[in-house]
């Protein structure tokens, strides 16, 4: 029989199916948080793109008031 060397080098199986847990966790909590900063910056986005839309709406009203008074 072969003797075992003390000295092993790599890794087992088990320390690794470990690490490879540890990254997937690690990115499933990192692509929850990215996805909630993408929604609240297109959230973002929609209400500036709202308001801009008031003001283009309130600016066309006066100047049709203004016109209306010869301006």
């Amino acid at each position: 029989m072969r003797r075992l060397s003390k000295n092993k080098k790599g890794f087992t199986l088990v320390e690794l199916v470990v690490v490879l847990c540890i990254i997937v966790i690690l990115a499933s909590v990192t692509a929850l948080s990215v996805s909630t900063y993408i929604q609240r910056a297109q959230d973002a986005q929609d209400s500036v793109s709202d308001e801009v839309n008031a003001a283009k709406n309130n600016i066309s009203m006066s100047e049709s008031k203004l016109a209306s008074y010869g301006f």
